[in-house]
């Protein structure tokens, strides 16, 4: 299938990422979310990160002003009706994003595909809500999705060979290396990398060792170039906590449970950087 323009519901962190790199690409963008200060805060980021690429070279004044004429942002998903591909990155709650795809499936051609940037939920269960099981997929894009190469392309069980070379071949003309993963709570990249977030947590929790000391362990000792408690604040700590919350049900291995002080800064509105205060601290 050749894919010419795509839905993004969504404009959070994660949305406008992947509007950005598509209408970078050349795509043209229907960008959606449920209120207009929503989306003209999320065109507002995408714009100031076009600018950031421009300062640094990486992208010339006339592409970032291509790019952006190629986005239009929606309130609601009827505007997406002509897509080819809609791709969901609303928040990590599994009745939301059944909501959102069946208003998709109900409106989009039936040749269209259905794709979720879900971190850890079923392709699988998210698919069986529509008419179309066959053309929907996963996408899992990496954070931030402008810089990271990364897409985990998830085949849910009913998912077509087409569906998925369409989707792998849109992916790589974004300048991404789309990686076949089957479907399975956590996928591969949040099956392994939760457990460690979750461990660091836990350091902090029985006092083995402060925020930065656990950070400043696995940048330097293991060369990580980010610390995986100012990791889990870039991700979003609620992020995190849905994440684990999916691997400890889907799994059912003690391993997965979330540690309670991440629980706790969730509880509190400590979110990470969205919020200002995470395991640091944020202006």
């Amino acid at each position: 299938m050749d894919i010419k323009q795509i839905g993004v519901v969504g404009v959070g962190q994660m949305g406008g990422g992947i509007a950005h790199v598509n209408a970078l690409a050349g795509l043209s963008v229907v960008i959606a979310d449920v209120s207009s200060q929503i989306v003209e805060k999320g065109m507002a980021a995408i714009a100031r990160n076009l600018d950031r690429q421009v300062a640094k070279g990486t992208v010339t004044a006339a592409a970032r002003d291509a790019a952006l004429a190629r986005i239009t942002p929606a309130v609601g998903l009827d505007q997406l009706v002509a897509c080819d591909l809609a791709i969901e990155a609303v928040v990590e709650n599994v009745e939301v994003k059944i909501g959102v795809f069946r208003e998709l499936d109900r409106l989009l051609a039936p040749e269209a595909i259905l794709a979720s940037n879900t971190s850890a939920i079923s392709i699988t269960k998210l698919a069986g809500a529509t008419s179309r099981p066959d053309r929907f997929i996963g996408m899992h894009f990496m954070n931030p999705v402008p810089v990271m190469q990364l897409v985990e392309v998830v085949r849910g069980l009913a998912t077509s060979d087409e569906t998925f070379r369409s989707v792998e071949q849109l992916a790589k003309s974004l300048g991404k290396v789309p990686v076949e993963v089957n479907d399975s709570p956590g996928f591969v990249s949040n099956r392994v990398l939760m457990p460690m977030i979750n461990e660091a947590i836990c350091a902090v929790h029985e006092g083995v060792g402060s925020a930065e000391a656990v950070d400043t362990v696995m940048k330097l000792g293991m060369n990580h170039p980010m610390g995986p408690l100012a990791l889990a604040d870039l991700i979003g700590l609620d992020t995190c906590l849905a994440i684990l919350r999916v691997l400890h049900e889907g799994i059912g291995d003690p391993r997965y449970r979330p540690c309670p002080l991440l629980v706790k800064m969730v509880d509190a509105g400590w979110l990470g950087r969205k919020s200002g205060r995470g395991f640091f601290e944020y202006k």
